[in-house]
């Protein structure tokens, strides 16, 4: 959302915001004419990942929890706005602060989908959500065509992808410093972006790596991330006990020691001049279990960097297996090691992945030409409301 709407043409939109607190709101304060921010926003989570099943119901309680400040945010920006034209939910999980501001508001609703959804046919979750895109939006976004092949064909869905701005208004020269300190010069290197996280795989490239130690030398792991929440009270620690905690930065640092590849396995921590890092790569691994080829590999993809993605079947928008990348199985570190293997021994092959990438991103990731299709369906849907005016 930030690099959508920062190249938008100036002027051209007032971005109003409501959001949870978090480490995103420095960004968005760049951008917002306003913002009202909250302890929580409640989510409604039918994504393929992490639908409500077993143990996961629970997380509802959560969800609970936030009702009452997702209410209180939204009246308040109410009372400081007072009319607005568009409602943009950001994710699909905030469905229902959407369906709450378009009560309020009055306002038509463009809700976004970013992860494929969960689409068993019988599903009452499933249908509720349907029902809702069909019924209450007056535009439906997927980021691409994974997750468009996840919603229904009947619902009128348009493929507008993320966007990425290779230069950075942070530079950050300590991140720099440490980048190049830790990494030999001469080895392949593969690149790990994204938090230590149960779902970004990153445990399952801990294991890849010890996998391709055990053979060889000539290769190294630079990990740029962290944990995104250092919440060690009673209810992280239940919500662990319970197996629904995400961050795992201590078992990760725990098994490079267990396997003894600390001198090839390296946490870098996060950066916000991320370019510098894909810069450094020869190859960017995405062993994510989210069943998608994620933001990282079409950022590393603009700095000539091929992919390896844990994705069975990619689709051609994002990663064309052999061409731009690899895709491999999921939950599949013996693979995964394999892949990197792979284009360690052919470093020219993987240098023209990194170059048909590059194409493929500036195609269908350029922030400027993706940000004016985001400002002509804005524009969409105010004229829509004012005809049912």
């Amino acid at each position: 959302m930030y690099e959508a709407i920062r190249s938008l043409p100036p002027g051209s939109v007032e971005g109003y915001f409501v959001a949870a607190d978090g480490t995103a709101l420095e960004y968005y304060r760049k951008l917002a004419k306003d913002m009202v921010v909250t302890r929580g926003l409640t989510r409604f989570d039918n994504t393929q990942y992490s639908h409500y099943r077993g143990a996961r119901w629970l997380v509802l309680l959560r969800e609970a929890f936030h009702l009452p400040y997702t209410l209180a945010s939204i009246v308040r920006a109410k009372r400081r706005w007072r009319s607005i034209d568009v409602i943009h939910v950001n994710e699909v999980t905030e469905i229902i602060p959407g369906l709450v501001a378009r009560l309020i508001f009055r306002a038509p609703m463009i809700v976004h989908v970013r992860s494929p959804q969960n689409n068993v046919v019988r599903s009452k979750r499933s249908k509720l959500i349907r029902s809702i895109l069909r019924s209450q939006a007056v535009m439906v976004i997927a980021i691409d065509e994974t997750v468009r092949s996840s919603l229904p064909q009947d619902i009128d869905v348009e493929v507008l992808h993320n966007s990425f701005s290779r230069a950075s208004d942070r530079p950050d020269p300590p991140f720099k410093e440490k980048l190049d300190k830790a990494l030999m010069g001469g080895m392949f290197t593969v690149g790990y972006v994204g938090s230590l996280h149960v779902s970004k795989g990153i445990m399952d490239l801990v294991e890849a790596a010890k996998i391709v130690c055990d053979k060889r030398r000539d290769i190294q792991f630079a990990i740029v991330g962290g944990m995104t929440d250092d919440d060690r009270s009673l209810r992280a620690r239940a919500l662990a006990a319970l197996g629904l905690a995400q961050n795992i930065g201590s078992d990760v640092v725990n098994k490079i020691s267990e396997y003894g590849i600390g001198t090839h396995f390296h946490l870098l921590g996060p950066t916000c001049d991320i370019s510098v890092a894909y810069d450094a790569f020869d190859v960017l691994a995405f062993p994510s279990h989210l069943k998608a080829a994620g933001r990282p590999v079409f950022e590393a993809a603009f700095a000539g960097v091929p992919s390896i993605v844990a994705v069975e079947d990619p689709k051609p928008d994002t990663l064309v297996h052999g061409e731009t990348g690899l895709s491999v199985p999921e939950k599949s570190p013996k693979a995964l090691a394999e892949a990197i293997c792979y284009l360690a021994d052919n470093r020219i092959k993987s240098a023209k992945m990194g170059q048909s990438a590059r194409l493929l991103a500036e195609k269908n990731f350029n922030p400027v030409s993706n940000s004016a299709r985001l400002l002509e369906m804005y524009r969409r849907a105010h004229y829509a409301r004012a005809l049912a005016q």
